[in-house]
Order: C-alpha cells, then sequence, then structure tokens
C-alpha cells in the first residue's frame, strides 16, 4: 500500500494483476513484475525513456522546420540567373553588353593594340561551360572550377583560326574581332550563334578531353525542345598576326 501510494506506476501494476478479466499478454506480464520487484528502478527509466522521446521530436521537427529555409539558401547561393530551365536563351544578363546576333559579352581586361581584321590569324586559350544545362566545364585549364588564366603552369593546346574562315562557331568569331591581344573576354553563346547540329565535328573549338566532349555533346545532341543549349566561353586573345605575315 505504501509504494502505490508513492508510485502510480506500482498502483498501475497491482491494478493489472487484481483485474481477473484483463488478458494479458508476455510482454504486459513482463512489465508488471519488473514494476512491482523494483519501482524505484523502473520508475526513473522511464521516467528517461520519456525525456529522451521529448528531445528526439523536438530536434527532428526543428530540424524539419530548417530544412526548406536551409535549401532555398543553399540553392540562391549556386545558382545565377539564367543557368537553369527553359526559355534562357533569351536571358539578358544586365552586366553584359550584347550585339545583334544576340551575343553577350563582358570584358574582364582589355588588351593592346589593334583588333584583329578578317583574315588575320587568332591563337585563343579558352573555357567552355554549359550554363543553360547543369554549369557542366565541358573545358578547362585542368582546374574544376575553371579558373583559365591564372599563372597554374598548364599549357592548353591553343585554339587557332583565320577570323572568318567558317573553322569556328560565329559566336567566338565575332567575338574576337572586337578584342586586342592580351584581352580576357566572357561570351554567353545562344543556340543561333552556336555549334552546328552536328556539333563539333566540323567546327571548333573542340573539347581536348572525352569527358569535356560527352558533357558538351549530351546538350548538343539532346532533341528536347526543353534543353537550353546556351553556352557560356571564357576567351583569352594571346596573339593576332596579321593576314599574310609569316
Amino acid at each position: 500500500p505504501a509504494l502505490k501510494k508513492a508510485h502510480p506506476w506500482t498502483a498501475l501494476a497491482g491494478s493489472a494483476r487484481g483485474a481477473s478479466t484483463m488478458r494479458s499478454t508476455p510482454s504486459m506480464m513482463a512489465v508488471t513484475i519488473a514494476v512491482a520487484l523494483q519501482p524505484h528502478r523502473c520508475y526513473a527509466a522511464l521516467e528517461i525513456h520519456a525525456r529522451r522521446a521529448l528531445l528526439q521530436n523536438a530536434a527532428m521537427a526543428a530540424a524539419a522546420a530548417a530544412l526548406p529555409h536551409a535549401a532555398n539558401s543553399f540553392e540562391q547561393n549556386v545558382r545565377m540567373d539564367g543557368i537553369n530551365g527553359p526559355g534562357k536563351t533569351k536571358t539578358l544578363f544586365s552586366d553584359f553588353g550584347v550585339t545583334g546576333s544576340g551575343l553577350q559579352f563582358k570584358d574582364y581586361k582589355v588588351g593592346s593594340g589593334a583588333g584583329p581584321k578578317p583574315g588575320d590569324r587568332c591563337s585563343l586559350e579558352w573555357t567552355g561551360v554549359t550554363v543553360g544545362y547543369q554549369g557542366r566545364f565541358f573545358e578547362t585549364r585542368n582546374k574544376p572550377k575553371g579558373g583559365a588564366f591564372s599563372d597554374d603552369g598548364f599549357l592548353q593546346e591553343p585554339l587557332t583560326f583565320a577570323v572568318g574562315d567558317g573553322t569556328v562557331i560565329p559566336a567566338i568569331d565575332e567575338a574576337v574581332r572586337g578584342m586586342a591581344a592580351g584581352g580576357i573576354r566572357r561570351i554567353i553563346v545562344p543556340e543561333e550563334i552556336g555549334y552546328p547540329k552536328d556539333g563539333f565535328k566540323r567546327v571548333g573549338p573542340k573539347p581536348s578531353t572525352f569527358s569535356g566532349e560527352r558533357a558538351l555533346d549530351f546538350v548538343l545532341a539532346s532533341k528536347s525542345s526543353m534543353m537550353d543549349k546556351t553556352l557560356m566561353f571564357d576567351l583569352k586573345l594571346t596573339s593576332v598576326r596579321p593576314a599574310g605575315a609569316r
């Protein structure tokens, strides 16, 4: 009687023992016996378990409430306007110039000297990104995030062509005409002035690695009308040789 008065758990056990009409299960009997034999210890264990469950539930609720906010913050940090989704080929970047063909450009370094003219032979260092589809690099200078023009000691095979000879995509041919030797320019290339339907088989620039070819070809070869085939190139005009010069 003293135990029943001190601990409601023992009172519950006593009522369970005295209820002849209640059908007991093995698990119920084990709990009843344990409580009857060691009421103080069982009460403490159950109280600890209840507190643990309460803390776990509170932690899960806090995490669930925080997840959408964290996901949105991360998404806002890593995405830029015009990277994913349909119809992005027409997106205009406010800090880029735009030409009549739809080429968008931004100069990070202005070169010196006269710009190349038709027939002049240009040499370029370059990187390429499928900016309209998941932002995948298909050409870098040995760096996972690009960094194409830092002095990293990596010698990329230069892209060389004569202005107007049709061996590179129209966007690059147009872009170099407004540059000078030593200049660095970023261009956003809509599908209309990018690679032709057969990709980089006939015109450059061609990725220098197999993985780069696959990344670019996946976008160019897609027949989905929802695939955004906008590309981004970083170009460094390393040299210009006048037409006919040796």
